[in-house]
C-alpha cells in the first residue's frame, strides 16, 4: 500500500480541492403557467410535462 513519504502542505490541499465547487441549480420558465421550475422535470406548480398533464392537484 503507498503511503506519503511527507505531510502534505494545507496550501497544496486546498489547490487541488479548488475546483470542488457546487453549481446553482439551473431554472426553466414553464411554458404553460410561466412558473419556475427544473428542466426535465413535471412543473410542480400545473402538473404539466411536455404539454401534457401528469400530475392532477387536488383543489
Amino acid at each position: 500500500m503507498a503511503v506519503p513519504k511527507r505531510k502534505l502542505t494545507r496550501s497544496r490541499t486546498h489547490k487541488r480541492r479548488s475546483t470542488w465547487k457546487l453549481s446553482a441549480p439551473q431554472w426553466v420558465e414553464c411554458v404553460r403557467c410561466h412558473q419556475d421550475r427544473m428542466p426535465h422535470h413535471v412543473c410542480p406548480h400545473c402538473g404539466y410535462y411536455d404539454g401534457r398533464i401528469v400530475v392532477t392537484h387536488e383543489a
